[in-house]
Formats: structure tokens, C-alpha cells, sequence
């Protein structure tokens, strides 16, 4: 095979699985230490995945006694993680349907700053009344109407990451200017729930615009396709015409396939259902390898792993997986220099729409 699959990885608490905090092998303090997503992230880095992908929501964990009922903010999380990593991308998920864009983005374009150009943000919604009474900004609305939402929060986002040019910045001691307020810019943009004039408190952000990463489990959330770099498409039983939907709504993003695995179960069972209906994957490294040369052939960019157990699958993702996949030539050499995760995933860093000859 020519090309080369992306390869990412989720961080989610300890693990896909609700019980994997309770496994031997897990100090569950480690959790809400962020020590337990240090490790998983460099070791996924060292074995060559390209990015990580940070699991949350703005609804609260439910509250069951064989569960953990808490979580860690994403975008904090994955700051985290930042300074003891060089090379993986970092992709917090953010819900943007109650929390204001300006915030947002200015969020997303600081982690890009201090990660020096490998941040991006899985951008999701919430149409539930809990989310709506804990931040309080707007009544809930259907999924379609937040999918159409998020469209707007993305691009206005984009925008506020132009609103200052890559050279705004000047440091004129002898002048007295910092910055030159000429190359600073006014975004006026308005949609039918909210305003924003902008420029952001931020300055643009080292790739432009840090990744934008859109998982589509429903079809409303094919509206925000045409704003993605990356679309995560859980795996399912309908894969090939979900991923022909994809593929017509936008030829832009390139698409990853995302699926649980549980890979120190015994049992060779390729897949199952879980309770959403997606496909889960149980079984040995050999028969994971052999479902993502299936995916490559469908024409899929990459794979998103979402680890059972961080402390149990990640080691086996990084030492036996990903050697295996590149020995079938699915994946690349491990980088072993510092890149923006654009240049790292072959993506163009955006031209700034404001700056003289730049894009309307």
C-alpha cells in the first residue's frame, strides 16, 4: 500500500470500558492526576500514532457505584499532556453548543501555542436538558439545529484565528508597539444565535487553524463535514454507505474509522455490537491488523482507537499493533522530529482570509 493511514487514539478516563478503573493494574487516583493520560499519550507517541483524542462532555458522568462518576476537563487535560510530549497531536473534544464561540477558540488557539502547533478540537454538541441547565446559556435544542450551530462556531472560530495576521506581533522597543494594530482585524460575524465582532485575545495560532475534527454518528452531523479536516465515523455494520454520505457531503476531510478495542481478551471475535450499536472489536492484535487492511481497502484514511483499558491496550496498540501494521505497510515510520500535526498529517497550513491576498 502507498499511502499511509492516520492513526489516533482516545483518552477517556481509564479506558472505553465503565469498569476499567476497577482492573488490578490501575491506581485509580491516577485518574484525576492526569498521570494515567500522561502515560497512555507518550506511550502512544514513542510507538508513531499520530494524534490523541480527548474524551468529555458537558453532561455529568452517571452517578453508578461501579463507574467513575467524575471526569477532567478535556482541553485542560490535554494542556496536560503538552509540555511532557513533542511530536502527537492533541485533539480535546469541546461541546460548542452552550459554551460561548469566542471562548472557545481562544481555548483551542492557546493549546496550539504552548503544544507549538499540534492541537486540535473534536467539536461535538449536546441537545439534552442537563446540559442545558448546567450552563444555562440557551434552552435545548434539537440535534439537527446544534449540528447547524456547530457549523457556525467553526467557521466564525476560523475567522477569529485570522482576525490577527502572523506578523501582528512586532515588539518595537523603540517605538513603544507590541503590536500592529493594522494587521489586527474585526470579524463581524452574526448568526441566529449568536453575534461576535471579534478580533480574538489570541494571536493566530502556529498552523493558522489548529485541526478541526467532527465525529459523525447520526446524519445530522454530516452539516458540519464541509468544516472538518478529520471526520471520526464509528464503525458499523452500514460502513460503506455511510462512508459514500461522507464522502458526497465533502471531499475535503479524510476519514478515520473509530472503534473500541478490547484487545487482551483471549477470544479471536472480530466484532460485535455494543450497546449503541457501533462496533466494538475483541481479540488479538492479527485480527485487528487484518479488519484495518479491510478499512484501507474501502478507502478510509485512518483508524481511531478507543482503548478498552488505557493501561492494558495502549502498551499492546503501541509494541504489537502498530509494528504489525507497518510491517503490512498500513502505517508509516514512527516521526521522530517536531511537526505541526498539520505538516505531520500532510495538511496545508491555511491562508489568512484577512491578510493581504488572502481568501474572502
Amino acid at each position: 500500500m502507498s499511502r499511509r493511514l492516520i492513526t489516533a487514539v482516545e483518552i477517556d478516563g481509564a479506558g472505553g470500558h465503565p469498569a476499567a478503573w476497577r482492573g488490578a493494574e490501575v491506581d485509580p487516583s491516577a485518574i484525576l492526576t492526569g498521570e494515567l493520560a500522561v502515560r497512555a499519550v507518550q506511550r502512544a507517541e514513542e510507538a508513531g500514532i499520530d494524534l490523541a483524542t480527548f474524551a468529555d462532555a458537558l453532561e455529568a458522568p452517571a452517578d453508578l457505584p461501579e463507574r467513575v462518576s467524575v471526569r477532567l476537563d478535556a482541553v485542560g487535560l490535554a494542556a496536560r499532556v503538552a509540555p511532557v510530549t513533542d511530536r502527537i497531536g492533541l485533539v480535546p473534544t469541546l461541546s460548542v453548543t452552550h459554551t460561548e464561540p469566542f471562548h472557545l477558540q481562544a481555548s483551542v488557539a492557546t493549546l496550539d501555542h504552548i503544544s507549538s502547533g499540534r492541537a486540535g478540537w473534536l467539536v461535538d454538541v449536546s441537545s439534552s436538558d442537563e446540559a442545558a441547565a448546567v450552563i444555562g446559556r440557551r434552552e435545548p435544542a434539537p440535534a439537527a439545529e446544534t449540528w447547524r450551530e456547530a457549523r457556525y462556531v467553526v467557521d466564525v472560530s476560523q475567522r477569529l484565528w485570522d482576525s490577527w495576521e502572523d506578523d501582528a506581533i512586532i515588539r518595537d522597543a523603540a517605538s513603544g508597539r507590541f503590536v500592529d494594530r493594522d494587521r489586527i482585524h474585526y470579524v463581524d460575524f452574526e448568526t441566529p444565535s449568536f453575534a461576535i465582532k471579534g478580533p480574538s485575545i489570541v494571536p493566530r495560532p502556529p498552523q493558522g487553524h489548529p485541526l478541526t475534527v467532527v465525529r459523525v454518528a447520526s446524519e445530522v452531523a454530516l452539516q458540519a463535514v464541509g468544516e472538518a479536516d478529520l471526520v471520526l465515523l464509528p464503525g458499523t455494520t452500514d460502513l460503506a454507505s455511510r462512508l459514500t454520505a461522507v464522502r458526497a457531503t465533502s471531499p475535503k476531510p479524510r476519514v478515520l474509522i473509530s472503534v473500541t478495542v478490547h484487545l487482551r481478551n483471549p477470544e479471536n471475535v472480530r466484532r460485535f455490537p455494543s450497546d449503541d450499536g457501533e462496533l466494538d472489536y475483541v481479540g488479538g492484535v492479527e485480527g485487528l491488523a487484518e479488519l484495518v487492511g479491510e478499512w484501507a481497502e474501502a478507502g478510509v484514511d485512518g483508524v481511531h482507537l478507543r482503548p478498552g483499558s488505557l493501561e492494558l491496550d495502549v502498551p499492546v496498540i503501541a509494541d504489537e499493533l502498530l509494528p504489525l501494521l507497518r510491517e503490512r505497510g498500513l502505517v508509516g515510520p514512527a516521526v521522530k522530529r517536531a511537526a505541526t500535526l498539520r505538516t505531520r498529517l500532510g495538511l496545508r497550513r491555511p491562508e489568512n482570509r484577512y491578510a493581504v491576498g488572502g481568501r474572502p
